[in-house]
């Protein structure tokens, strides 16, 4: 599967999320207002990447670990956002964590405890928004 795919999938089975294009890349949406993931293929090097909302210490965590999978990205990366490669191997159950991390700093608290009643009993997830299905 194409990681834009891969991407996708994992930000849409996600509560009231929605995807529409912001500056030109693929975005992700929290109820079609707040982005907690944005796609960023090329859009100021030569890396297909993706961003994300992160919480507090976060991006400066993985960037030290693992510089060659995670950045600071421009615009954003100020704020905590976290850059993650795309064009490098992926460990695609980190990049799911990554995601519900970025849905958790931004969704609001209502639509968190939703995503916390579906982690608690996925049996109740439609069989093509479990994660593991990806």
């Amino acid at each position: 599967m194409d990681a834009l795919e891969h991407l996708r999938r994992l930000c849409l089975a996600l509560p009231e999320v929605t995807e529409r294009l912001s500056h030109g890349e693929p975005t992700w949406f929290v109820r079609g207002k707040k982005t907690f993931v944005t796609s960023a293929d090329h859009h100021h090097d030569d890396r297909r990447a993706f961003w994300c909302a992160a919480g507090p210490g976060i991006q400066e965590t993985l960037i030290a670990q693992a510089p060659e999978n995670y950045f600071r990205p421009p615009y954003v990366g100020h704020r905590g956002w976290l850059g993650v490669y795309l064009d490098v191997p992926v460990d695609w159950d980190v990049v799911a964590d990554l995601v519900e991390d970025a849905y958790r700093v931004i969704a609001p608290k209502t639509l968190v405890a939703q995503l916390d009643v579906r982690v608690a009993d996925p049996s109740d997830l439609p069989q093509s928004s479990a994660h593991g299905d990806l």
